[in-house]
């Protein structure tokens, strides 16, 4: 697990070794324990190592025997191995033990072709001397950040955005679509980032650059179009318990302390049974709550902790904590507003006391269709065969309900249910269910000035989630909303979450539910096994693992990894916030008309509506201008 940067010069250029070092200090974070560099003509590679596996010869950069190709790389190959004997068996001799020589070995013989045999999460730069080619690649599922910029007679790329600002020439250009995107859906999604000439490398892609010209391919995806793998239940429920089972068993590999992030619900609760199972000591298991009770799992995870015998610490975030927020908006590089990011930081910092490695449940709401929304979704199709009248109806009733006073609470979902049931175009319906600022939420938001900045670029995220759509039209209706989860909430806001979060306190995170052969696996199984008429969320996995669960685990539902914002920010939060987005340097950035913003701020302290989502996202905003 690291940090990677680089650079290749197109026109003669050749790198210069002290910034090739300041652009990798600022990824120090993601690899305390050693550095490595390379340079060679127009390209120069480095790299920031938090060791796993191989602790003593594991160093990066790694090169061929011959010297032709040299490798930086982050992240884990869970298949390292196998794929070491059977390059073994062909002849190939390895001087570590390190996955990131097998990378390298079997690059010299496959190609691109490569990344298709890895099963892991991995960002890769492979320099070939021979041919002056650079070779990007980043994971399936977009576990491993990987960020690049074509500008300035070179490319560059780096695990983190500050990285690529140490090199001369290139621009901080604000591209305002990435900031209206980002007020729709809490994160910018990829290939976009903040800035107008940097990209995000996506997930399942890689790019090859050659005589300074960049060609990006997709090599995965999920099996779209394909026959269910068996039409037997009782058999689906053995395949998913035993492809798992391996998943875990794969990401217990390391030469590290290693534990488990437990928050009591479905997913994490089995990857720690199936932990304690294969673990001949008691699971390092580590939960976050919060004082208000309503937004606390913690009861829940001792629940489970108790069961397995569980080594089981607790930590319990309090407003006055939100002093770290320009700590967190320096990490993440860019504008991001998943609120949760913060009970993650702290987890991560205090999981980090203990072990370097934590295992956790992402990955299995997407796979078996846990979220809220799923059964929503489901439920709307009943209303899409109204009438005029019975729609006219239905909007009245949405807009007779009384403003909601808290998020997720009964009123507050059943409002916004009503109102994304309105529509009969999916993406639209979908973005008015998961979206924080609606497109009538920035009805007099923005400024003339920022509109005439952002022209035709206003309200593009319906367009990038009809794309996913769009990308499987003939898949059963459960199976596309996990598709179009899979290729945009998952990678772009959860495992940018996850991966800032950890490696902002130099701990791995691996997500068993994310293994490539479990996604494609659970993908080809009918999408009612997962969502069970309009109740039985995950009813797969729960059947899978009854024997696993508590009764109260088991029974219970999707709670979310919510904090108590509306409440934090009618009071101890209240003039941290109008002391940043209230200002008068943040109002000169003339995003926001001031009224609009006041107003907001007075709906939310008066009680009438709770914005405390949208204060997030302003915030986040201009904490990310202030120190980044």
């Amino acid at each position: 697990m690291c940090g990677i940067c680089g650079i290749v010069y197109k026109d003669g250029g050749t790198p210069d070794r002290a910034l090739l070092k300041k652009a990798n200090d600022l990824l120090t974070h993601r690899g305390p324990d050693d550095e490595g560099f390379f340079t060679d003509g127009p390209a120069g590679l480095a790299m920031r190592r938090l060791a796993i596996i191989d602790l003593s010869t594991g160093h990066q950069p790694i090169s061929s025997p011959d010297g032709r190709y040299t490798i930086v790389f982050n992240g884990e190959i869970y298949n390292f191995l196998e794929l070491r004997a059977e390059l073994s068996a062909a002849g190939v001799q390895f001087r570590t033990k390190t996955d990131t020589e097998v990378i390298l070995a079997l690059y010299e013989r496959m190609g691109a072709g490569c990344v298709r045999r890895l099963r892991g999460m991995f960002a890769i730069a492979i320099w070939d001397k021979a041919e002056e080619r650079l070779f990007l690649a980043r994971d399936r599922i977009g576990k491993k950040p990987l960020v690049y910029t074509e500008q300035a007679g070179c490319l560059a790329f780096a695990s983190e955005l500050r990285s690529l600002f140490v090199w001369p020439g290139i621009s901080r250009d604000i591209d305002p679509e990435a900031i209206d995107l980002y007020l729709s859906l809490q994160y910018i999604p990829s290939p976009k980032t903040i800035y107008r000439q940097v990209k995000k490398l996506e997930p399942g892609h890689t790019l090859t650059y050659h005589k300074g010209r960049a060609v990006i391919e997709r090599y995965w995806d999920l099996p779209l179009g394909q026959a269910p793998l068996t039409a037997d239940f009782e058999t689906a429920k053995e395949m998913v318990a035993s492809k798992l089972r391996e998943a875990v068993r794969l990401r217990l590999i390391s030469d590290v302390p290693l534990g488990a992030f437990l928050s009591g619900g479905i997913d994490s609760s089995i990857i720690v049974a199936l932990m304690s199972e294969m673990s001949e000591r008691p699971v390092k298991t580590f939960s976050i709550g919060f004082e208000e009770a309503e937004f606390s799992e913690l009861h829940f995870a001792q629940e489970v902790a108790r069961r397995y015998g569980c080594d089981h610490t607790e930590f319990v975030v309090k407003p006055e904590m939100a002093d770290v927020l320009p700590k967190l908006a320096w990490h993440y590089g860019e504008p991001y507003a998943d609120a949760s990011a913060l009970p993650s930081y702290y987890v991560a910092r205090e999981t980090r006391r203990f072990v370097t490695v934590a295992l956790n449940g992402d990955g299995g709401d997407e796979n078996f269709a846990g979220y809220i929304r799923y059964f929503a979704m489901k439920l709307a199709r009943y209303f899409d065969a109204l009438p005029g009248p019975g729609r006219a109806a239905l909007q009245s009733a949405a807009e007779f309900l009384p403003e909601w006073r808290a998020p997720y609470s009964f009123n507050w979902r059943l409002k916004r249910f009503l109102r994304s049931a309105l529509f009969t175009d999916l993406p639209k319906r979908h973005l008015k269910m998961v979206g924080y600022f609606s497109e009538e939420d920035k009805e007099g938001l923005y400024t003339q000035r920022f509109l005439a900045r952002l022209g035709e670029g206003k309200g593009s995220a319906q367009g990038y989630l009809a794309q996913a759509f769009d990308a499987c039209p003939q898949e059963d209706f459960v199976n596309r909303l996990l598709y179009v989860d899979f290729k945009t909430y998952l990678p772009e806001c959860l495992m940018a979450k996850m991966d800032i979060a950890a490696m902002a306190n130099s701990l791995e995170g691996r997500s068993p539910f994310l293994d490539h052969e479990f996604v494609e696996m659970v993908f080809r199984m009918p999408g009612d096994w997962k969502l069970k008429g309009l109740r039985g969320h995950k009813w797969l996995l729960k059947e899978a693992f009854r024997d696993k669960l508590p009764p109260r685990i088991f029974n219970r539902g999707k709670m979310g990894f919510g904090i108590p914002l509306g409440t934090w920010f009618r009071g101890p939060l209240k003039v941290y916030w109008e002391e940043h987005v209230l200002s008068s340097k943040a109002l000169a950035r003339d995003y926001f008309e001031p009224a609009a913003l006041r107003q907001i701020w007075a709906e939310h302290q008066s009680g009438g509506r709770d914005h405390g989502y949208r204060l997030w996202a302003l915030l986040m905003l201009e904490l990310w201008h202030e120190n980044c």
